[in-house]
């Protein structure tokens, strides 16, 4: 060949060492690939960009969503990003802040459609710990749980709460009353009867940390508590997380999402709501939630506050023109006791306030704007002033006058207490359902109708959220009559709440609550739906779902998706119909390391 014989070798060699080169690099990178974080931190990373097609791509979005319906995704849906602990769709800043400011309109509720949304399971805080059982929970919380140290920072030397090593405490301070709300109550009291039973249903508007209505509870008045998310950010998950009825609202341009006479008190500490703004818009709002007797407490500004003389006296010059009786003008806090009977508004009054029109749906509250009109006590249903319905217990059990106002609500009502007292002593009994276990102490009822579920737990130390269905019969009303709590919802969005917030979710009829209400198709997705149920569920937490054995089937191929733990059991002896009971538990998942 002409080539000397010492270059053809050296040839040779150079070749084989490439292959043999390259053989080991591949078995090295197979070797870093399985064994190392760098292999966990590529497969995130791929995880993560698949993830985020979900939300960019409808149509991947949408396989994904029949994979998991038909049983075929064979692995669970995967996990949101790190900085998504503390998500709230429909609160989200990042898309609410491109609003308008008007009326606050962008902290109101604004969900992004379904296939704008990443389909993922929200993941715990790093650390996160087994919340702390109740009633302990109400004066100490797990740090990990939700580090966040702003309100802490900020309003510590008023009492809110402070961090003391591994948790935050909760002294029961407030901006208005740094001694504690046990003081502050004590005060209320001279002026109000806040024992005795009379006075049951309280809304907190503008809660805080919800020291107000933790403080309630040993009362015997069950306070729901709300706050928009805000500067303080989590403020309802603290909440929450210390056992305390709350959730996320803005009074906004809308109504709130309850029905007319619904609170036998309604409470502002420093809540900050222009309530003679928009021709006194906000004070309207809180009179038709207001039962007719019930009381309405403001304290802080502008009650008696430098440089709000204006203000103060606006606010005065409404409530006389709604005839409201001065109870007591107390230092900064003012306190006013509602009318029984229409209005007597007068036909002429410097806010323009006019009664509403008869045929104006006063509990009609589901995306509703915001009337600047008052409305008719005459035009609710039933007898509920305050004095009129039973005290607390009694009116528990006593057929509401506005359940009787609907068609055989007598037999109805009677019927559902009977029915849901047997259903709850079966899933203590049989399926072994510790709902008297400490750990237990947020509870939801998806599909609450008179709620009878939570009325049969009203002896435990529980409380019950009970949702009624915005596009099922609106028997919200039966429910506060009854001295019990609830909201408005469509579960076809996410709820107004934050992740790891309920205990135990209850659901009779799943599939009913995405139906459309004139076919059998659906309206959205019944795994969305349980991604939603799973981003509010907390750790260890439980779900009770009760539907015909074919739904059920459908609910425990979704169960393993989300990484439930499912059982299907038969129903209690007595009961009717083909339904069965599927229970399932959310484990405790922690994300990789390499995923933060």
């Amino acid at each position: 060949m002409g080539i000397p014989a010492s270059k053809r070798n050296q040839r040779q060699w150079s070749l084989l060492d490439i292959v043999t080169a390259a053989f080991f690099g591949i078995v090295l990178l197979f070797f870093v690939l399985l064994f190392t974080p760098l292999g966990d931190s590529i497969a995130a990373s791929g995880r993560q960009t698949l993830l985020l097609s979900t939300a960019s791509d409808p149509r991947q979005r949408q396989r994904l969503v029949t994979l998991v319906e038909s049983g075929h995704h064979l692995q669970p849906i995967e996990y949101c990003p790190a900085d998504a602990v503390a998500h709230m769709p429909c609160e989200d800043p990042r898309r609410n802040s491109q609003l308008s400011r008007e009326m606050n309109f962008y902290r109101e509720r604004h969900c992004p459609l379904p296939e704008e949304t990443p389909l993922c399971l929200i993941p715990p805080p790093s650390g996160y710990k087994i919340s702390v059982p109740w009633p302990e929970s109400l004066h100490k919380i797990w740090h990990a749980n939700m580090p966040y140290n702003k309100i802490a920072d900020r309003k510590g030397h008023q009492g809110w709460m402070k961090r003391e090593g591994e948790y935050f405490t909760f002294p029961g301070g407030g901006t208005m009353f740094p001694g504690g709300a046990g003081q502050y109550i004590e005060k209320l009291s001279q002026y109000i009867p806040l024992n005795g039973g009379v006075l049951r249903t309280a809304l907190d508007m503008g809660c805080g940390v919800a020291s107000f209505g933790g403080t309630l509870l040993s009362q015997g008045i069950l306070a729901l508590s709300f706050a928009p998310r805000d500067s303080h950010k989590s403020q309802i998950q603290f909440a929450l997380e210390r056992g305390v009825p709350a959730f996320v609202a803005m009074l906004g341009t809308r109504r709130l999402p309850f029905p007319a006479s619904s609170f036998d008190l309604m409470h502002c500490s420093r809540c900050l709501i222009p309530f003679t703004a928009y021709n006194a818009t906000y004070f309207i709002e809180v009179d038709r939630l207001l039962r007719p007797g019930g009381y309405l407490v403001i304290s802080g500004p502008p009650v008696q506050w430098p440089k709000q003389d204006k203000e103060w006296a606006d606010l005065q010059a409404v409530a006389r023109a709604l005839c409201y009786e001065l109870i007591a003008v107390d230092g900064n806090t003012v306190i006013w006791k509602k009318p029984v009977g229409d209005s007597c508004l007068p036909s002429q009054n410097e806010f323009g306030l006019e009664l509403c029109d008869e045929s104006e749906p006063p509990s009609d509250a589901w995306y509703y704007k915001l009337k600047k009109c008052v409305t008719r006590p005459s035009s609710v249903k039933g007898d509920n002033a305050l004095g009129t319905i039973p005290k607390w217990p009694e009116r528990l059990t006593k057929v509401p006058s506005r359940a009787t106002a609907m068609k055989n609500g007598l037999d109805v009502f009677e019927a559902d207490a009977r029915r849901w007292a047997r259903r709850v002593a079966y899933y203590r009994d049989s399926l072994n359902l510790k709902l008297k276990s400490p750990a237990v102490r947020n509870i939801m009822d998806m599909n609450a109708f008179f709620g009878g579920f939570a009325a049969a737990l009203a002896s435990e130390s529980v409380w019950v959220m009970n949702v009624i269905p915005a596009r099922k019969p609106l028997t919200l009303d039966v429910v506060y009559d009854r001295g019990l709590i609830g909201v408005y919802h469509d579960w076809c969005e996410p709820f107004s709440t934050y992740p790891r917030t309920y205990d135990f979710i209850h659901v009779s009829g799943i599939e009913s609550l995405i139906k459309r209400p004139d076919s059998s198709k659906s309206r959205c997705s019944l795994v969305d739906l349980m991604v939603e149920m799973d981003r509010i569920l907390r750790p260890e937490g439980k779900v009770l779902i009760r539907d015909t054995p074919e739904v059920l089937d459908k609910v425990a191929r979704m169960a393993h998706a989300v990484r439930w733990s499912s059982s299907i059991h038969d129903k209690e002896p007595e009961s009717h119909g083909r339904e069965k009971i599927l229970v399932a538990i959310k484990p405790l998942w922690k994300m990789p390391s390499n995923s933060h």
